[in-house]
């Protein structure tokens, strides 16, 4: 198992830092490095910006958003940010969710298996260098009747193959994922349940593809929080606000992927009581309804043998890359953080 990185969201006020924690997990070793987007920071630019300053490792999209930009603009951000790379890029693509969709992008969020199916078959066909034609139910290139044609992008990618990855969550997603990415990009992911919420649906993707899920890289993000044994429980309510936003907050009362998959693993009663209160404005009482088990199940905390017995149970649960979010108030801490990652996955016989 290899480990990677995840900087979520720039433009928070540690532009710096976040720059040295990408540079030091460069040294460490990590695989990756992501960047997040959805209404602030682009990812894109993050990744150039990364990339210019590392030397190893990979930069990934986690994610670009399938709303905000049209697939062959994606090819072309690919293939231009691989190229600059050296060969380090890795695209991870997302839907997002109808409140951004909708209300950011201006797109209409409707059948999203659909078009992420086309959206992908049109970014891989474009970065084969072929002219580029496609005829489907959201995307028709050249327009008919009018004066475009089949063009082929310019920019040679640096690899034939660009990983490609897609976010997914619900069973749908997971089987689609499976069946057309190089790999899944996962939240709120517990060991414990990994089989029943995420890999059997990504397995039976990649059979209809006549595959296996050898060479799939399942790649969930944690955040790490380093400490005492003893001190678990102060450490988890660190996030708990995190959890609140994304169980109670990311989402309508009808649609929050993030509140299905906690209902999957066994949270049904506690996920709606989160989400009532998030969506009334309680959000200080969302962050305490979350239940510590949730937290620690979705977390690495405590000591670093702890963490390790923890590396190993996700290896063993299928995880190929385990992406860090290093929690910290200080550069140092989140620096000691992903030391302290490094030397788990040592510890564990995984590195």
């Amino acid at each position: 198992m290899q480990l990677g990185i995840n900087l979520g969201y720039w433009g928070a006020g540690m532009d710096a830092d976040n720059l040295a924690v990408a540079q030091e997990a460069d040294r460490l070793g990590y695989a990756v490095c992501w960047a997040a987007e959805a209404y602030g920071s682009d990812a894109a630019t993050v990744l150039s910006w990364v990339a210019a300053q590392t030397e190893r490792i990979d930069v990934g999209s986690a994610i670009f958003q399938i709303p905000a930009r049209q697939p062959a603009m994606t090819a072309m951000t690919a293939a231009t940010l691989d190229s600059l790379s050296g060969g380090r890029f890795r695209l991870g693509l997302g839907v997002s969710g109808p409140q951004v969709s909708e209300g950011w992008y201006g797109v209409k969020f409707d059948k999203p298996l659909a078009r992420t199916r086309e959206y992908v078959e049109i970014v891989r066909k474009a970065m084969t260098r072929e002219r580029l034609s496609y005829e489907g139910q959201h995307w028709t290139l050249p327009l008919p009747g009018g004066p475009g044609k089949p063009i082929k992008l310019t920019v040679h990618p640096q690899r034939e193959h660009i990983p490609l990855y897609i976010a997914a969550i619900g069973p749908k997603n997971l089987e689609q994922t499976g069946e057309i990415a190089d790999g899944a990009l996962l939240i709120f992911p517990s060991a414990e349940h990994l089989e029943d919420t995420t890999i059997k649906y990504l397995r039976a993707g990649r059979e209809k593809a006549g595959k296996t899920l050898d060479g799939f890289d399942v790649c969930p993000t944690l955040p790490l929080a380093v400490g005492d044994d003893k001190d678990v429980a102060t450490l988890a309510d660190t996030f708990r606000p995190y959890t609140a936003l994304y169980v109670g907050g990311m989402g309508s009362p009808k649609q929050n992927f993030y509140n299905q998959l906690a209902q999957r693993m066994g949270y049904e009663r506690e996920a709606a009581e989160i989400q009532g209160k998030y969506l009334s404005g309680d959000k200080q009482g969302a962050a305490a309804a979350v239940p510590h088990d949730l937290i620690d199940k979705t977390t690495l905390l405590g000591s670093v043998d702890r963490i390790a017995d923890r590396m190993k149970a996700y290896a063993a649960a299928g995880v190929t890359t385990l992406s860090l979010a290093p929690a910290g108030f200080t550069l140092d801490e989140r620096l000691a953080s992903l030391r302290a990652g490094a030397e788990a996955l040592e510890r564990a016989g995984l590195a």
